[in-house]
């Protein structure tokens, strides 16, 4: 039985949480506050609490939640560490959201294979706290400290992908509950197969809405037996985006290269509480052997100084490179400083690296035209970058000249042959965008596939498309 706007009706939720108690006990939760902290939280869109928040231990517990909502047809949202931004984690339709933050097993490490298990609610950083001993690590930074689960489900990137790639490249298999309850694997732990479809990739990604992620088996790399970081400013972002299309085109295997615009840089240093030069910069991080980073350093040297870049400084001890890139991940909230009180609205875009410095610098322009505090900061080695609006969403008038100011940098890099997210997922806050990036065509294939999979619509409903 649904109510309004395809809800569970009352009586239907009444049913669903008397069983989910009787089941979970107080892991079964239907506080206001709980439920909202369970909906979407990071931006100016809208708060769509579920009817009732279950928080898993186990993949039993996941499939046991799933099968119940299917019975009833009642949405299951997944929910991880809560971190996304383009309201993946609201219940438009009400229901059930599943948090796995509780399933921490590292179930196991394979040094020799180069390769680790884990539950959906281990953390980056606490995946890598545990590798440590073993001289691996796991490359994918999102900034956040994202669990792994919500990572497979948004396609996460971050400030390594430039060498190590995104998620879709460092997951080897998935095992996930779909909608009717039943548990799949998608592959083995070899390292390649050619046996099927490839699920794993169908899965990272979905945001959620084809199943309920419950374990990931992923590639893991040596630590580096030598890293350095550095700082280089620029005199302008069009010198420093130059400058990473060279190095990037010229071959240099540049671990992170991250871009700040002054503004940008003046907010870190408030918030982080350091000198950084207020103009354009590139943060920088190489990997490999004491003579490979010397030599790569030297390279990126020349490179920079081509542009108008310089001086460039490094970050030779390990605690000033924790600090300076703490302060990267950081940005999003140092935004808060430059209009007190207002809330930031982070949107990103990715374009080919060859269109990267004129889609910045259209968007510079954009915002200064519109007298926007918009920083600009990105993981510009692909050609990702990200602008924090702050704007006062009780105000109609900023809202309408902001959300004009995002159609446009989508419009801008649609027309550069780009995306309207490179990392940050689709959501509902994306929805709008995917039929001039992808075609009529393509959305209705993916359509069919939820339809296959889904065809009741529970999993994460009103994400990506409508049904």
């Amino acid at each position: 039985m649904t109510g309004s706007a395809g809800r569970p009706s009352p009586e239907t939720i009444g049913v669903v949480t008397l069983a989910l108690q009787r089941a979970f006990g107080n892991r079964c939760v239907t506080s206001e506050a709980v439920r909202q902290q369970h909906a979407h939280t990071t931006t100016w869109l809208e708060n769509q609490p579920p009817d009732i928040v279950v928080f898993a231990e186990s993949a039993e517990d996941v499939r046991t939640v799933v099968k119940l909502c299917a019975e009833h047809k009642v949405p299951v949202i997944p929910f991880g560490a809560g971190s996304s931004l383009e309201g993946h984690l609201n219940a438009p339709r009400g229901g059930v959201s599943l948090d796995v933050s509780g399933m921490k097993k590292i179930i196991a490490v394979h040094p020799e294979d180069l390769d680790c298990v884990v539950e959906p609610g281990v953390t980056r950083k606490e995946l890598n706290d545990y590798l440590r001993s073993y001289g691996l690590f796991f490359p994918i930074d999102p900034g956040a400290d994202a669990s792994i689960g919500g990572m497979v489900s948004t396609r996460a990137s971050g400030t390594n992908a430039v060498r190590y790639g995104t998620m879709k490249d460092n997951v080897i298999a998935l095992e996930a509950v779909l909608p009717n309850g039943e548990t799949i694997t998608t592959a083995r732990r070899a390292k390649k197969t050619s046996a099927g479809y490839d699920l794993a990739r169908l899965l990272i990604g979905a945001e959620g809405t084809l199943g309920v992620v419950t374990k990931i088996t992923l590639k893991l790399h040596g630590l580096p037996e030598a890293i350095s970081a550095g700082v280089c400013p620029f005199p302008s972002v069009k010198a420093a985006a130059d400058a990473t299309i060279m190095t990037i085109q010229s071959g240099l295997p540049v671990a992170r290269i991250e871009l700040l615009d002054a503004l940008q840089v003046k907010a870190v240093n408030v918030y982080s509480k350091l000198s950084l030069p207020e103009s354009p910069l590139l943060l920088l991080e190489f990997h490999g052997s004491e003579q490979g980073v010397a030599e790569q350093a030297t390279r990126f040297g020349d490179i920079a100084t081509e542009f108008g870049g310089g001086p460039f400084e490094w970050a030779t001890k390990p605690e000033d490179r924790s600090r300076l890139w703490q302060a990267r991940h950081d940005s999003y909230w140092a935004v808060s400083s430059l209009r007190p009180g207002i809330k930031p609205f982070a949107t990103d875009v990715c374009v080919p690296i060859s269109h990267l410095a004129a889609c910045i610098e259209e968007t510079q322009a954009d915002i200064a035209s519109l007298g926007l505090i918009a920083p600009i900061v990105g993981h510009v080695g692909d050609g990702n970058f990200h602008t924090s609006v702050l704007v006062d969403s009780s105000s109609p008038e900023e809202m309408k000249v902001v959300k004009g100011f995002l159609t446009r940098l989508v419009e801008r890099a649609h027309r550069m042959e780009g995306t309207c997210t490179g990392e940050h997922g689709v959501g509902q806050g994306k929805m709008a965008y995917l039929d001039a990036e992808l075609g009529t065509g393509t959305l209705d294939a993916m359509r069919a596939i939820k339809r296959a999979l889904d065809p009741d619509n529970i999993m994460n409903p009103g994400k990506i498309f409508t049904l």
